[in-house]
């Protein structure tokens, strides 16, 4: 790559960059129902004039050829949090593109098809292959079952994996968080309210079971969280639920703390179990993502740092659950970066700035260039 990039072709990049992701943003892509934005990504990839290939669980995959040291790994997650019944309606407002899944992770995408469209003009010279992987299951129950695979199939090889988050330019994540989410079930006879008065519903039963969760002390530190972020069940107003549910996640920075506070989840609900014959709690295990770390020594972190400060961007090291998650806990170089400054995640004003996405597409570059070095 010659130094310093050509601006002109870093602006290309970047509208290129930017108006896939749009497009990308606008293809619904539900955890578990990637195939369209998949479908996308192998087309565009083909167009360009790369192999692409697609494995068992839905990954897209296609490589630009180097030499024959260690391959890279560059990956972004294909999936949104956002369910396909919702808008997608993307906006323009004063600098920013404000629409949910915009940044996490349309612009991730983008950025893989940007590398794949532009590397020859780029000049990058690669020592070993640079795979860019579009992986399926990051977010909600996926339990990164696109990430599984895609270190399983790899090993140890790879000089390193990067995985792509469209925002927190400036972010590199190097400890994955141990996560955990269970689904917990209640079923019962149900009746009428009036008729059966005396029948249990599983709504409320439910709901008791989960104010008593939320009473259990969390603790600070290690920081530990506990979300019930999905509550469902019942058939009508005037019946009592025969079912409901609700899924819980749990997040800790350690992983006994997060053991615990399972355990104390598991004693609550079999201490509701034994209320009434009639009554069926199910303890539904949905994702363990688990924990693992590179030192802020390492060199993959450090010359992230240095590429970042060459753009005078400070860095912030930091600990979150992403896709990282995987190949960490094998104990394999990897991090996650942001690409550009933005907010408002999972939600429908989720926004990114527009002016940063060439600073965080030159961040990406930089570190292609350092991570053989």
């Amino acid at each position: 790559m010659k130094e310093p990039i050509c601006s002109d072709l870093i602006k290309a990049m970047c509208a290129y960059v930017l108006e896939q992701a749009r497009a990308l943003q606008a293809i619904p892509a539900p955890s578990l129902a990637e195939t369209r934005r998949a479908n996308y990504l192998k087309q565009q990839f083909a167009q360009l004039g790369l192999a692409v290939e697609q494995d068992d669980v839905g990954n897209v995959l296609a490589y630009l050829a180097g030499g024959k040291e260690a391959p890279l790994v560059l990956t972004a997650h294909l999936d949104s949090v956002i369910s396909e019944t919702r808008s997608l309606l993307l906006r323009e407002v004063e600098g920013r593109f404000i629409g949910p899944g915009i940044g996490d992770n349309a612009l991730g995408l983008a950025t893989l098809l940007g590398l794949g469209r532009f590397w020859k003009e780029l000049d990058l010279s690669l020592p070993g292959n640079v795979w860019l992987v579009a992986t399926v299951g990051e977010e909600g129950h996926g339990d990164l079952r696109g990430m599984r695979t895609i270190v399983q199939r790899f090993g140890p090889q790879p000089v390193a994996y990067i995985i792509l988050e469209g925002i927190g330019l400036g972010r590199i994540v190097h400890r994955a968080l141990a996560v955990r989410r269970f689904r917990v079930r209640v079923q019962t006879p149900g009746g009428h309210p009036w008729v059966q008065r005396e029948a249990t519903s599983a709504i409320h039963l439910l709901i008791s079971l989960a104010h008593e969760i939320l009473q259990l002390r969390l603790p600070a530190t290690p920081r530990t969280i506990l979300n019930i972020g999905v509550i469902q069940g019942g058939v009508s107003v005037n019946t009592r639920a025969p079912e409901a549910w609700m899924d819980i996640e749990l997040r800790s920075e350690a992983a006994r703390s997060l053991e615990h506070l399972e355990a104390e989840i598991q004693r609550l609900i079999h201490s509701y179990r034994g209320w009434n014959k009639t009554t069926k709690i199910d303890f539904i295990p949905m994702g363990n993502r688990p924990a693992g770390e590179i030192p802020p020594a390492h060199p993959l972190v450090q010359k992230s740092i240095h590429c970042l400060s060459s753009l005078g961007i400070e860095a912030t090291l930091e600990q979150a659950s992403t896709d990282a998650n995987a190949p960490l806990s094998q104990g394999y170089p990897a991090i996650c970066l942001g690409l550009a400054r933005g907010g408002r995640a999972h939600t429908e004003e989720e926004f990114i700035e527009v002016e940063s996405v060439s600073l965080g597409l030159k961040q990406v570059l930089c570190l292609i260039q350092k991570v053989w070095d």
